[in-house]
């Protein structure tokens, strides 16, 4: 089998931030990372799906709503995929991304999305934790430019 694009990407030299991972057709799939692989330590499952349901609660609401097309964890859970129509300039995901951010960072109330209804693990949640996630990457994030984006 062919090696998939993103393991082909040194992880031994990745740093935080974002970049485009890939792009298929008019879908950009961004890679948003929190962590440095390997290096420090991976993100926590309750932690990583609370920033989940906000993250994309927020872009879902936002004007770019209709080319949002996904926001999810890595598996290595070391950051996020953030897919989008390629509608939405490089400028815009990665203004998108820093209010999503920040939005997450100030973020009081009820998680969307927590209940048995409308999560498949809705016990594993920590806002706590979400909300250090952001107020963390913030600073790798907030003066991101699209020269930043290729890896």
């Amino acid at each position: 089998m062919e090696k998939i694009a993103s393991f082909q990407v040194d992880h031994t030299v990745l740093q935080k931030g974002m970049y485009i991972s890939r792009v298929d057709g008019d879908v950009v799939t961004y890679d948003i990372r929190t962590r440095r692989p390997n290096v420090e330590e991976v993100m926590d499952n309750a932690s990583i799906h609370t920033v989940e349901h906000l993250f994309a609660t927020f872009v879902r609401n936002s004007e770019h709503k209709d080319n949002v097309i996904y926001f999810g964890p890595m598996g290595c859970r070391t950051g996020f995929y953030f897919l989008v129509r390629d509608a939405v300039s490089h400028e815009q995901a990665i203004k998108l991304t820093q209010d999503a951010f920040a939005f997450i960072a100030a973020y009081e109330g009820e998680i969307p999305g927590v209940s048995a209804v409308e999560c498949g693990n809705f016990r594993d949640h920590s806002l706590a934790g979400a909300l250090e996630e952001a107020k963390k990457f913030l600073p790798f994030i907030v003066d991101w430019t699209v020269e930043k984006l290729n890896y």
